[in-house]
């Protein structure tokens, strides 16, 4: 059988069993069984996170303790002696990778879709990496020790997802600041790279970002996930698009993500039988 139909193929299975995964999903956003097992205590906390009182649209409520605000606010340098310098320029592929490619996951941790993402990475032994909302990863801390312990990156996607080219230098800072400060809190050690809401980099932003110690990343495949255009055509836009080196945008949070589940299900197999790596963005 030649790779056409070998492809074909897999995507006509893939799309027969559409309708088993959606049910298999819901039965994890309900808490119940489904998909392999997690570390047992990854697992405990996904299931305290599910079950607990609070937004569930990957949403906070409330401000930190007044005690940790003026770090949270970033108002100190991570630039200091002994810390290895960040990037100074985004970067939008992995430089100097072959069949390495960098899968990404924005605007989570939500307690809806992060676990099975999770789960299906764990499944395929790949890695990740996951630029978390400040709101977010407040709501839901026990998701950043989570995706954590299963061996992926954590970076800084700001505190409230604005667009940082059209924010004043203070406040610039304050949503990058206060995100790493509250990272750094959760896993005991600060972000080393950054992503933009929507890839909105400039000169200020970009100081800011190095100033706090972190790499800024973009993105050269967006699977357009969040356009919600269906897992078939989110899984094709990913293959289509995917090539050595390629650092590809999804989103785990910021809305219905349940196409991204179940794309990610269809792709990643397949790229994995074509010889790709997923690996996570250096720091």
């Amino acid at each position: 059988m030649t790779s056409d139909k070998l492809t074909a193929a897999r995507r006509t299975v893939l799309r027969a069993g559409v309708v088993i995964g959606t049910l298999a999903a819901a039965r994890l956003v309900l808490g119940q069984d489904g998909g392999p097992p997690a570390p047992p205590e990854a697992a405990r906390r996904a299931r305290g996170l599910t079950g607990r009182t609070g937004p569930t649209d990957g949403t906070a409520t409330g401000t930190p303790e007044a005690p940790r605000l003026r770090a949270m606010a970033g108002e100190t340098s991570r630039s200091g002696p002994g810390a290895s310098p960040p990037r100074a320029e985004v970067a939008f592929t992995l430089p100097g990778r072959d069949r390495e490619i960098a899968l990404t996951f924005d605007d989570g941790p939500d307690p809806r879709y992060t676990p099975e993402i999770l789960q299906l990475l764990r499944r395929h032994r790949a890695r990740a990496t996951f630029f978390v909302v400040g709101e977010c990863a407040l709501a839901f801390p026990d998701l950043l020790h989570y995706i954590a312990e299963e061996g992926h990156t954590i970076g800084n996607h700001t505190w409230t997802h604005p667009q940082l080219t059209a924010l004043p230098p203070g406040e610039v800072r304050a949503e990058l600041g206060r995100t790493s400060a509250l990272i750094e809190e959760i896993l005991g050690s600060a972000p080393t790279l950054a992503r933009a809401p929507y890839g909105d980099w400039d000169p200020l932003s970009l100081a800011v970002c190095n100033d706090l110690g972190m790499s800024p990343v973009g993105w050269s495949v967006d699977s357009e996930d969040w356009t919600r255009p269906g897992p078939e055509r989110i899984a094709d836009t990913v293959l289509d698009e995917l090539g050595p080196g390629a650092i590809v945008l999804c989103h785990d949070g910021g809305g219905d993500r349940l196409q991204t589940v179940q794309a990610l299900e269809w792709y990643l197999p397949e790229l994995l039988d074509q010889g790709y790596e997923p690996v996570r963005v250096p720091g």
